[in-house]
């Protein structure tokens, strides 16, 4: 089952064009699922059942994993079998009519906008680390764009003059403006710190770390935490936090719903349509306690 797995991760890389996230997710969730079904005595993919598989999601349910990671695990193992079924290679998809848990959508982690004055205010010096981080700061709460998006947004993504932004996700792309003082952020840091960083090396990208190489994940997570916890800010906060804010602040400033999905780069209204929920209960609270008698 493992040469399925490799040829199928490859399928996804060469012909669907894939993000690299993407594949290291599928191919995870995959051998797990494989290492599990090998413990039950099945080693090929003709082998695999519906049964034998709602066995796998029964376990990774007592195991505790969260309804999360299971719908994405089911979404793999969907993927994987859909694929091998059009291949000719199995009878029948046995994933087809397999059914994903129920996933509560959680309240996202919003920060006032205090907090947000407060936690971009925190890198105020002039080093070229405390530059970066201010300018990635600015530049995220001004834009919304993923953890993902920012860390590999190149020097040409960047249009100062007009003050918008281009990402590039897989095989679509959109373009996020962003104000004035982002721009000035971004401005100090391209002319007094990327430099600096980059140690005479030649690099494509906008934002790197202190040995010049590209910004990963956990080290802009590590930044943001950092500022977090010297701001004082009691929330749990990620890269994930400025962006939901940014989306929550607009919409409670009057922004159209449709202009902040396509900045957020939602394919489904839904999914902006929660943060509307969030400002709108922030706003009812107030109506009330600036209102009721006995509040």
């Amino acid at each position: 089952m493992l040469g399925e797995i490799d040829q199928f991760i490859i399928y996804l890389r060469e012909i669907k064009k894939t993000s690299k996230n993407t594949e290291v997710s599928y191919q995870r969730d995959l051998m797990q699922m494989a290492s599990f079904l090998r413990q039950q005595g099945i080693e090929t993919v003709d082998k695999v059942t519906k049964t034998s598989l709602n066995s796998y999601i029964l376990y990774l349910e007592r195991e505790g994993k969260a309804s999360t990671t299971i719908s994405r695990s089911l979404a793999s193992m969907k993927a994987f079998f859909h694929y091998e079924w059009g291949e000719g290679n199995i009878p029948k998809d046995p994933a087809e009519l397999l059914k994903a848990p129920k996933v509560e959508k959680k309240a996202p982690t919003i920060l006032t906008v205090e907090e947000v004055n407060c936690l971009l205010s925190q890198p105020n010096g002039e080093s070229p680390k405390e530059l970066r981080d201010r300018a990635m700061l600015e530049l995220l709460y001004a834009t919304g764009i993923r953890v993902s998006e920012i860390i590999h947004l190149k020097r040409e993504d960047v249009n100062l003059t007009v003050g918008y932004i281009t990402c590039k996700d897989e095989q679509k792309e959109r373009m996020v403006p962003f104000g004035k003082v982002a721009k000035l952020a971004l401005s100090a840091y391209i002319e007094r710190g990327r430099t600096c960083l980059l140690r005479d090396m030649d690099s494509q990208w906008l934002f790197t770390n202190c040995n010049g190489m590209p910004m990963s994940r956990q080290g802009f997570w590590k930044i943001i935490k950092f500022y977090g916890d010297k701001a004082g800010i009691e929330a749990d906060i990620t890269p994930h936090t400025l962006r939901h804010s940014f989306a929550a602040h607009l919409l409670h400033g009057g922004a159209d719903i449709h202009a902040v999905q396509a900045m957020m780069g939602h394919s489904d209204m839904s999914s902006t349509q929660l943060y509307m929920n969030c400002t709108r209960g922030e706003s009812v609270r107030r109506a009330y306690t600036g209102a009721h008698p006995r509040r």
